[in-house]
Order: structure tokens, then sequence, then C-alpha cells
């Protein structure tokens, strides 16, 4: 189907995918304050019009960006840990912890721009209380799926969390975003930063996960 015969909510949608993915590339090279309007636009392809009919501002733009980045990552745990139920993976006595964290977070590092966008707008709340109290918001909600998934882990396997759920995912995640800007610190290659999270959280997940006393 062409753009012009796309009904007019899916023309909305994809003007806004345009922005977003334009922000994106524009936030990660410049930061948020740096970014004006009008650069996005240009990257997009689209009028200040364009933005102000999908967006009331930067900052909104920047908090819609985030949530997806977020999104994306608690979903390609969650199609992870359906594969693994689906192929039996997570069942058996014989299970290790170090072997299922390991194939469930396979999935779990974020690309050089996801970091930089997630690490810009933690800079960003630190000095502004509205941006502040939005991000809060969206950590609850990750860590809000990223306990449901540690849940469903728990469930499907033989695995058992020496704390309570909430805590083993609070754990996780801060372990997650650490590994990850410290990979983009050092430089690594997508591969090198999806070895080198993954490694990092399995270490953690030893700790806080183990198999069943037999």
């Amino acid at each position: 189907m062409s753009e012009s015969m796309a009904s007019p909510s899916r023309r909305r949608e994809a003007t806004r995918q345009k922005l977003l993915d334009a922000a994106a590339q524009v936030f990660a090279e410049v930061g948020l304050d740096a970014a004006s309007v009008e650069e996005v636009c240009e990257r997009a392809g689209f009028t200040r019009g364009a933005f102000y009919s999908n967006f009331e501002s930067k900052d909104e733009l920047f908090l819609e960006l985030a949530g997806r980045v977020s999104l994306s990552r608690v979903e390609a745990v969650r199609a992870r840990v359906r594969a693994l139920e689906q192929d039996g993976a997570l069942n058996g006595g014989e299970t290790k912890a170090l072997q299922v964290i390991q194939q469930v977070l396979d999935t779990t590092a974020s690309d050089r721009l996801s970091v930089l966008l997630m690490s810009e707008i933690r800079i960003n709340a630190l000095r502004n209380p509205g941006l502040a109290a939005a991000s809060l918001a969206q950590e609850d909600e990750l860590l809000v799926s990223v306990t449901q998934i540690v849940d469903d882990i728990s469930r499907a396997s033989t695995l058992v969390c020496v704390l309570p759920a909430a805590d083993v995912a609070r754990v996780m995640l801060t372990t997650w975003e650490s590994a990850s800007v410290r990979a983009v610190m050092a430089g690594l290659n997508h591969t090198q930063m999806r070895e080198f999270v993954s490694a990092e959280l399995a270490i953690v997940a030893q700790l806080v996960i183990r198999p069943p006393q037999s």
C-alpha cells in the first residue's frame, strides 16, 4: 500500500516513527540540550508543523523514544523466554543457572545508540524535575516487566531465586545498564557488547538464582 493510500492513522504513526528515528540519531550525536526541533525535522524530512502535530515538545518526544528503547529490550527477553520454554530448555533437574540465564539474556545487550539515549535522559532528568518524574515512572514500569520475566523463568524452570523476584529484577537491571554503559565507553562493537553484557549478567545471576537443592 502506498503512503498516499494509507489511512490517516497509519500515516500519522509512520510520521511519528520517522521523527523518533531521526531524533534518536540527533540526540545521540549532540545530546538533548543541543538538539533542536528544526534539526530533528530536517533529518526526518518534515516541517515544524508535522513535529508539533505529533509531539507537544522535544522532551515529550525524548521520553517516548526512551520508553520505546526500554520496551524493545524487555520484549526481546520475553521472546527469548517463550522460545526456550517451547524448546523445553528451561525444564529438567540438571538445568544449570548459568546456562539458562546466559540463554535468556543473550539478547539483552543494547546497541550504542540505545545506551547513549538512556544515558542522555538520566543526565537531563537530574536537572529537570518534570523529566525526572516521567523517567522514574518509566523505570518503575520496566522493573515490573522484568520482575514478571524473573517470575516466568522461575515458574518454567527448576531455578530458585534467593531473593524476592522484584529484588532480583532490580539487581539484574542495574547490572544490565552498568555493563552496557561500560561496553560503550570501552568502544566495543555490537557483538562484543552482547558478549560482555551477557557475561556480566551471568555472573550476577549465579548470586541471586540457583538450581534447587537435590
